[in-house]
């Protein structure tokens, strides 16, 4: 007996128009109980072991909470529809750019079910847009607007599973920056309600068309001295202020000067900063043509600015997380893309290098040595062997320079010996005050030039000491 719950299969039958016969398909179906509702699902295989496998699986997928009912039904047009609905109650600022990605994709993906749109046909997607010649960036970007299509799917419970889709690399870091000849050649070429944008944009590395034609005169403070920019007014939603630099004050207060001129004409207020004939500002593309090529610099864009303004911050040795909170960069990472170092930064660093250097080198100039010489390993007993030649040459001069018949004797511990025939011993022999005769071998060392050896003993005539003979060293008794 079939357990409850378990599902079944079956064929449909059908009858047929010409013959009015009753005919069985050949394909299973297959058939579950879900909420209280019948589900029939084609199992699109004629084997009914097969047939039985799917309706397993289709059974896990609905005790794990994964089976999607319509998944098979949902189509690419749906998900884009989910895409720019999310961006649309949200209020991102980029609704623009992701309305162009969901253009270019209908153009490939237009009716496809979403289950149908797998890894190989995104790479088919991607070849197709390099053959028109796409940059890598812009497929990327519609590339992330496909990936959130389907994760809103899945979130909505309209697919069953989202594709593998990896991006493309990108080499396409913009490095324009504007030098000061070059930055006051093309504002020259502006028209005047244009010039201050750009002559802000500047020194602030601010944002033109998001951060500065937004501002109006209540985000300027000249008492305190700040320009600055709500939170939510901003990229990443986080507000930020920028000092009142002199240069900065001064365009400001030209710009002040020529509203309150235009309201006094017309007799109106105009709250904003930037303004053409007391309107804002919507379009300038014309315009920044126009004056980059009369300026002969084609092909700048207004952001290049923003890299203008990070490398002189860089250059005045400004602290980079300072630097960060100023322009507006959250990462370190984004930063630094923005901090481009050129020639001429590349000369200065050479030149401090070379002071360095300067700084280092000694006082007198070092001359090379043309031929090194290679010293000779001496060995410590040649050294006590020279050492005695030098104390014997020193004792033979010392000899030659006394006069002549006159010949120290010097102990062997070099201590000076008594005078010859003084004796230290009591006047009277057997005396309690008589100190006892001591015969110490102290041994003196004597010139063998003016000893006579005898019997073994040598006698000295200078002195009339008497010593045993040792050749030319004489041992001789000395009584203190």
């Amino acid at each position: 007996m079939r357990e409850r719950g378990s599902g079944s299969l079956f064929r449909e039958r059908y009858r047929d128009r010409t013959t009015g016969q009753l005919k069985v398909c050949r394909t299973w179906m297959m058939k579950l109980w879900v909420g209280g509702k019948p589900l029939k699902r084609s199992a699109r295989t004629t084997s009914r072991a097969v047939a039985n496998k799917q309706l397993e699986q289709w059974k896990a997928q609905i005790r794990q909470g994964t089976y999607v009912p319509d998944a098979d039904q949902t189509r690419f047009d749906d998900l884009a529809a989910l895409l720019l609905d999310e961006y649309r109650a949200n209020g991102r600022k980029s609704l623009g750019r992701a309305t162009a990605a969901v253009d270019h994709l209908k153009g490939f993906f237009a009716g496809w079910r979403a289950q149908a749109i797998s890894t190989d046909r995104v790479l088919a997607y991607v070849r197709h847009r390099q053959q028109q010649q796409a940059a890598n960036a812009t497929i990327n970007r519609e590339l992330a607007a496909l990936k959130r299509m389907f994760r809103l799917g899945e979130r909505a419970g309209r697919i069953v599973r989202r594709p593998f889709i990896d991006l493309l690399q990108e080499r396409n870091a913009r490095t324009g920056f504007f030098e000061r000849a070059e930055c006051d050649a093309v504002l020259a070429q502006l028209p005047d309600d244009l010039q201050p944008v750009f002559a802000v944009a500047s020194l602030t590395g601010w944002r033109v068309k998001s951060e500065l034609l937004t501002r109006q005169w209540a985000h300027v403070d000249f008492q305190s001295g700040w320009l600055r920019l709500e939170p939510g007014e901003t990229k990443n939603a986080e507000g930020r202020q920028f000092p009142l630099t002199p240069a900065l004050r001064a365009v400001l207060e030209r710009q002040r000067a020529r509203t309150r001129a235009m309201e006094k004409a017309t007799r109106t207020i105009i709250p904003w900063l930037f303004h053409r004939s007391g309107r804002p500002i919507k379009s300038f593309r014309r315009a920044w043509l126009t004056a980059c090529t009369a300026a002969g610099l084609s092909g700048r864009i207004p952001h290049d600015f923003r890299r203008t303004a990070v490398r002189n911050l860089e250059r005045a040795g400004v602290p980079r997380s300072t630097a960060m909170k100023m322009v507006g960069h959250k990462t370190e990472s984004i930063y630094r893309r923005y901090a481009i170092v050129d020639e001429a930064m590349l000369k200065e660093g050479a030149a401090k290098l070379q002071t360095l250097h300067e700084a280092q080198a000694p006082a007198a100039p070092v001359i090379p040595l043309t031929k090194a010489t290679r010293t000779k390993r001496v060995s410590s007993s040649t050294v006590r062997v020279n050492r005695a030649r030098r104390e014997r040459r020193v004792r033979a001069a010392r000899a030659k320079s006394l006069p002549a018949g006159e010949k120290t004797m010097v102990g062997w511990d070099g201590i000076e010996p008594p005078t010859p025939g003084f004796s230290v011993l009591g006047s009277t022999p057997g005396s309690p005050y008589s100190l006892p005769s001591l015969e110490m071998s102290h041994f003196m060392r004597l010139p063998s030039s003016g000893a006579r050896a005898s019997g073994g003993m040598a006698w000295n005539s200078s002195t009339g000491v008497r010593g045993e003979s040792l050749g030319s060293k004489q041992r001789v008794p000395v009584a203190w």
